[in-house]
């Protein structure tokens, strides 16, 4: 899952000084590199003998939860459809020039190989899936994995994903890699500063039923993909001061009917901008589809457009929820 941040979007200058814009930050301890450290990942222990050093990471998110750390040096490469953004963009310019994109189709235990992976860090429908590679198969191999914690699999369905809130999940993932990589200190800088950016738009956002409901619609036109409660636009939206209509969808990405978009009858799209499809053509159906001629939203035009990158777990989710906190106060202004 898709695209990044152009330079025109709101919120570049907000991204750059959270993240440092994947400068190379130093281990923030003098322990060997050999040291072995234990953190929990998707509900189970994992031990990691050593540092990684030549992690492969799978999709935009993921890459740039690396960069945000300041951990470039220590990657391989990543993998990453074209169709994902242009990666000579902000803010991590710097970064993207320095490793190597490996593949624009998916990760495979092959490109691990060739690029001698001690690391794969991915997630399911990220990467990895039962069909075509798995953490074990690379296990096999003697390559290591972390699973991205937006992804994990809820023990109790075993196929939905979801384990916690989604803001939650990144601030687990960058807790866990932390460590990890002995940057326990820069990752604690990220997090309470995420958490500052993300409080600061909660306290301006409308109360109770002034609150704009929203739709999140991914791509699709027989039916929607959409993000249920455990994928990031979840928590993006409801910080931002808006409602998720499928808010009681326990799964993270995931496809619904039609009639039940009409019925929620959401105030407010977000678009999410990625693929073959552009923005603008997906706006384009949704204001001629007519199943929705009725909806609030198409009624009124109130589309939002984010970014792939901004929408599924990555460090661009706090300068998401700021941008879309502005947009949805706007709206609920109007109302």
């Amino acid at each position: 899952m898709r695209t990044l941040l152009s330079p025109a979007s709101l919120g570049l200058a907000a991204v750059l000084t959270l993240t440092g814009c994947g400068a190379k930050v130093a281990s923030d301890d003098k322990v060997a590199r050999s040291r072995a450290v234990t953190v929990t990942n998707c509900g189970k222990k994992v031990t990691y003998d050593k540092r990684p050093e030549r992690v492969v990471t799978n999709d935009v998110g993921i890459t740039e939860l690396m960069f945000a750390l300041g951990l470039e040096d220590r990657m391989a490469g990543y993998v990453m459809p074209a169709d994902k953004g242009a990666t000579d963009d902000l803010p991590y310019k710097a970064a993207y020039s320095k490793v190597k994109w490996l593949s624009k189709d998916r990760v495979t235990k092959e490109i691990a190989l060739d690029a001698r992976a001690d690391l794969v860090f991915a997630g399911w429908n990220y990467g990895f899936n039962e069909n075509a590679l798995t953490p074990d198969d690379l296990h096999k191999a003697g390559i290591d994995t972390y699973l991205l914690t937006e992804s994990c699999r809820n023990a109790r369905t075993g196929t939905s994903r979801g384990i916690m809130p989604p803001l939650d999940a990144l601030y687990a993932d960058l807790e866990n890699l932390g460590e990890i990589f002995g940057v326990e200190k820069r990752a604690h800088r990220l997090i309470k500063q995420y958490k500052a950016t993300v409080a600061d738009v909660r306290a301006k956002a409308a109360e109770g039923a002034e609150r704009p409901s929203v739709f999140l619609y991914d791509s699709g036109q027989d039916q929607p993909f959409t993000s249920g409660r455990f994928a990031a636009p979840e928590q993006i939206i409801s910080e931002a001061g808006g409602v998720n209509i499928l808010h009681d969808l326990k799964d993270s990405w995931t496809t619904v009917g039609w009639e039940t978009v009409v019925k929620r009858n959401p105030d407010v799209v977000v678009v999410n901008d990625y693929g073959s499809t552009s923005a603008a053509q997906k706006k384009k159906f949704l204001l001629s589809y007519p199943p929705l001629r009725n909806v609030s939203a198409i009624k009124h035009r109130r589309i939002y457009t984010l970014d792939y990158a901004d929408l599924v777990e990555s460090p661009r989710n706090p300068s998401a929820v700021e941008r879309l906190g502005t947009y949805l106060r706007q709206v609920a202004d109007a109302s």
